[in-house]
């Protein structure tokens, strides 16, 4: 006796189905009694998520200005500096005073996540660098 040849074995046939069989599957599939997954606000919650959205991105708007001005008058071109380590000391700063200045504006820092938090400090390195620059061209204006 010869052994079976894993290539010439017989593949399976699609099967057909028809229109009915196919409506009947998709009710079974669709039941009435869908989960509502999106968790619905009141508009007071509506409300205060954007207050809370608009300070926070004020602070760091703000803090970055601030972190800007200090740099241009502490390191001025910040040539003698590494730069790398001017910008992990700028996040270190205001990630830091974030955390303290939020929650004086009843802004729970509990409930900041990754994303939050990367958004805030996004911003601070933004503002900062743009000031940053701003003031180091003022000279050859």
């Amino acid at each position: 006796m010869s052994k079976p040849n894993p290539k010439s074995k017989s593949r399976k046939e699609p099967t057909k189905t028809t229109e009915a069989a196919v409506e009947g599957s998709v009710a079974n599939v669709e039941t009435p009694e869908k989960k509502n997954l999106i968790k619905e606000r009141t508009p007071e919650e509506k409300r205060k998520e954007h207050r809370d959205g608009i300070v926070k991105t004020i602070i760091s708007a703000a803090l970055g200005i601030i972190a800007g001005v200090l740099c241009f008058s502490l390191y001025g071109t910040g040539v003698d500096q590494k730069w790398y380590a001017i910008l992990m000391i700028v996040i270190g700063f205001t990630y830091f005073i974030q955390k303290l200045v939020y929650p004086q504006l009843k802004i729970d820092v509990k409930e900041f996540k990754f994303k939050d938090w990367f958004y805030v400090e996004f911003i601070v390195i933004d503002f900062f660098l743009v000031v940053w620059t701003l003031l180091l061209n003022q000279n050859f204006m």
